[in-house]
């Protein structure tokens, strides 16, 4: 029997499957989430993460400006959270009461981003280095907003800095109701290994839901990391922008033991849909988004290497579009029948 919960609450959020599409910049906005949803199994999503300056200096412009784009979504993405950035706890607090204006059922305080530009103005895992600063952050938001107040955090800035249990106590003392932990430090970026014994130790440490995340790749993973940590979800990141039938495939796995793996057929008609809606949407960052994507899922495509390298040296959409129907042609061909 797969030891895996059925939900998640977070206070009046239930998230089932207890399953959550991590915020990833450039990755995770509408179109993406909307594929997301419709291959199923997600019981989160999250937008990208904001600048909280932004949102406030856009409000205060009468709401233009480019930041809002990245808080738009669409009716049924419910249930959604905004993730937003900044060391100011006044604007925090103010960013985050806008999120709650547009409908959003959650709102989530990043402290995971290893980026040097948001480091050194204090926002992401920087304020992991100063935690009287964030708990002034954590209290203002909270006596902002009634949603639920969500935190995602690395483990520490360095191996020698780890305050994951500390950190997530203080979260808990200033009201926030569920906390995600991803256990590398901000020093390690993505390499090496993340330390899922962070994990249990938070889990064993407070009452408020926790989520776990870092190195789920596949469904098994997913499992393992319930069975030795407890958490009460998972958080899949780069693994879904691989691979965006993930979420559907643990669900899969945890009713059946086994789960369905994407033909080349279905990773072209995923990739053409998504690159079709981009053109549709009339984006300015339309290439740059394709490039992107195809960055990151062409790992999981056969031979895509050469595909990549075709998206790569194109300058224009409709030429990107022409790449990905030559190239699947060409690979769909010379599958054994």
């Amino acid at each position: 029997m797969v030891d895996f919960p059925a939900a998640c609450r977070i206070r009046e959020v239930v998230i089932s499957p207890p399953t959550v599409l991590a915020p990833m910049a450039g990755v995770t906005d509408a179109l993406f989430r909307r594929l997301i949803r419709e291959l199923g199994g997600c019981g989160l999503v999250m937008t990208e993460f904001v600048s909280s300056h932004g949102i406030v200096n856009a409000m205060r412009a009468g709401g233009r400006g480019r930041t809002l784009r990245y808080l738009a979504f669409a009716p049924d993405e419910h249930p959604i959270s905004a993730q937003l950035f900044g060391a100011d706890p006044q604007v925090m607090a103010e960013a985050a009461r806008q999120c709650e204006a547009m409908g959003f059922d959650a709102v989530d305080i990043n402290l995971g981003c290893p980026a040097g530009k948001v480091c050194r103005s204090n926002g992401g895992s920087g304020l992991l280095r100063d935690l009287p600063l964030l708990e002034r952050i954590l209290r203002a938001v909270r006596a902002a907003v009634r949603i639920p107040l969500t935190v995602k955090a690395r483990s520490g800035w360095s191996e020698r800095e780890i305050v994951a249990v500390t950190l997530a106590k203080l979260c808990e003392d200033c009201g926030v109701d569920g906390f995600a932990l991803h256990p590398r430090t901000r020093e390690q970026g993505f390499a090496g290994r993340a330390d899922w014994r962070l994990i249990a130790e938070v889990k064993a440490a407070v009452r408020m839901p926790v989520i776990g995340n870092g190195d789920i790749f596949t469904p098994e993973d997913a499992v393992r990391m319930r069975e030795q940590t407890g958490c009460d979800a998972v958080m899949i990141a780069r693994a879904a922008a691989h691979n965006p039938w993930i979420f559907r495939q643990i669900t899969e796995y945890v009713a059946t033991g086994t789960y369905q793996r994407p033909s080349e057929a279905d990773r072209y008609r995923l990739m053409r849909r998504y690159y079709s809606l981009l053109i549709e949407q009339r984006d300015p960052e339309t290439v740059g988004k394709m490039k992107q994507f195809a960055s990151h899922f062409t790992h999981g495509v056969r031979n895509g290497a050469r595909l990549r390298a075709a998206i790569y040296q194109a300058r224009e959409a409709a030429q990107i579009l022409d790449a990905v129907d030559a190239f699947f042609a060409r690979e769909l061909e010379a599958l054994p029948a």
